[in-house]
This record gives C-alpha cells, sequence and structure tokens, in this order.
C-alpha cells in the first residue's frame, strides 16, 4: 500500500469475526475505502479469519489471546505459538487488571511477555496490545520484552497518564484512538504529548457505542472529525496524516 492509494480511512481495531453476519462484513469491508485490521481475541479463530481475508488486500487480520480471555484459555498459547510464523499482525493481546479480570493478573502478564518475546525475536510484528487500567505495566513488558525489535505496538484505546503516554512514544508505540475516548478530557492531553505521526483511528466495533448501536467496521469518520479539530487541521489532512502513519509503521516493520 502506498499513501498515494485512493483508500482514506483507517480502522486499525476491528472485531470483524464478532458481527452477527461477519462473512458479509469481510466482503464488505474488502469492497470499501478503508484499511482495517481485523483483531481476534482467541487463536482457534484465525484460520477462519485468515480465509476470509485473503481475497481483501485491504484487511489484515491479526493473531489474538485477548487478555480477558486467558482466565479460561491459557493453554491455548500453544495454538497461538503454533500460528505466529503466518501472519505480521498480532492482536488483541495485552493486559486488564479491571476488576472481573484481575485474579488472572499474573497468569495474563505472563503470556503477554512470552507473546512479546516472540514477536522481539521473529522482528517484524505489528502488535494492538489492550492496557486497560494497566498502561504501566504493559510500558513495563514493552521495554522489557520488545524494546530494540523492529516489530513495533500500537496501544488501542490508551487511557494511561500524560507520563504513559510519553513514555509509550519514546518506547516507539503507535496509539488507535476511537470516538469515544473524546468524550473524556483525557485524550485531549494526551494529544499534547503524542506526536501526529504516531496516530491511527478504530472503531474497536462491535464494542464502542456511535449514536446507541455498535460502531460499523470502518465508521470512523467521526473519530477524524475530532482529531481535525483538536489538531486544527482539515479532515483531507487528518486522513493523509492516518494513512501516511499507516504505510510508515506497516514499512518499518518489514
Amino acid at each position: 500500500m502506498k499513501a498515494a492509494d485512493s483508500v482514506k480511512l483507517v480502522d486499525y481495531h476491528c472485531h470483524l469475526d464478532l458481527y452477527p453476519d461477519y462473512e458479509k462484513r469481510f466482503a464488505d469491508c474488502g469492497s470499501a475505502n478503508v484499511e482495517l485490521l481485523a483483531v481476534t481475541t482467541t487463536p482457534k479463530a484465525w484460520p477462519r479469519n485468515k480465509e476470509l481475508c485473503a481475497r481483501f488486500p485491504h484487511i489484515r487480520v491479526a493473531l489474538g489471546l485477548h487478555p480477558q480471555l486467558v482466565g479460561e484459555r491459557p493453554n491455548e498459547l500453544r495454538i497461538f505459538e503454533n500460528y505466529l510464523a503466518e501472519t505480521h499482525f498480532v492482536g488483541e493481546v495485552g493486559l486488564d487488571a479491571s476488576p472481573r479480570y484481575y485474579a488472572s493478573f499474573a497468569e495474563q502478564k505472563r503470556i503477554f511477555q512470552h507473546i512479546l518475546r516472540m514477536c522481539a525475536e521473529a522482528g517484524d510484528k505489528i502488535l494492538s496490545i489492550h492496557s486497560a487500567r494497566s498502561a504501566r505495566e504493559v510500558l513495563n513488558c514493552i521495554e522489557l520484552s520488545l524494546a530494540g525489535s523492529r516489530s513495533r505496538p500500537v496501544l488501542h484505546w490508551f487511557t494511561g497518564s500524560n507520563a504513559d503516554a510519553k513514555r509509550a512514544v519514546e518506547l516507539g508505540c503507535y496509539f488507535s484512538v476511537n470516538e469515544q475516548m473524546f468524550a473524556s478530557p483525557t485524550i485531549h492531553r494526551m494529544l499534547e504529548v503524542i506526536p501526529p505521526n504516531r496516530l491511527l483511528t478504530e472503531t474497536d466495533g462491535p464494542f464502542l457505542q456511535i449514536q446507541n448501536r455498535p460502531a460499523q467496521p470502518g465508521e470512523v469518520g467521526g473519530v477524524v472529525g475530532m482529531l481535525a479539530q483538536a489538531l486544527k487541521r482539515s479532515t483531507m489532512q487528518v486522513e493523509e496524516l492516518l494513512l501516511n502513519n499507516l504505510v510508515v509503521l506497516e514499512r518499518r516493520s518489514e
């Protein structure tokens, strides 16, 4: 993909396979005006997702083991290991320290660090990373196990402090932001320390709600407009910025 392509929108974190009509979603997104990263929550979903996206060059599928599922599925790390060589993209992975999932936090951390080490060794991965109530610990893991590698972390729906965001920038992280993040003043503060060339957009569909309904894949027009206002740029300038950021990110990880 080149920045001069006609594709204008970027949805770098969407759960295509969690929509009820997910096979149709792949076909629709494959012909739409969007570059999309379809994340998975379990490595068992990888083969079917890989098959569905094979015909669509603007859809990437990521191999995932979601931290919220680690407590139930720690043994699926072996499946993850078996598939890792097949993909350039990893996600959704990371840590979740919210009360509902904190009992598995030690196991989450063990598995996340193992995944990071494998990605560092491979050196060609882009990771979409979950960090709910665990920004500092996620960054500790990245610094310990991934820093210095050609593999690149993209922090999905990041809600850490400004100090965390600044540290993440220094560690080479990108940030995928969505419309709901702009409901909090946190994102405006973070945008003061995150360079524009580290930004991407996402829907996190179907989990994100837009106008009291699940966000549709590629429905990033709202967040693009919010970024344009925050960055004091035109919508077209932000679209071009995001597409160029994606090109640079994927080129750096090749």
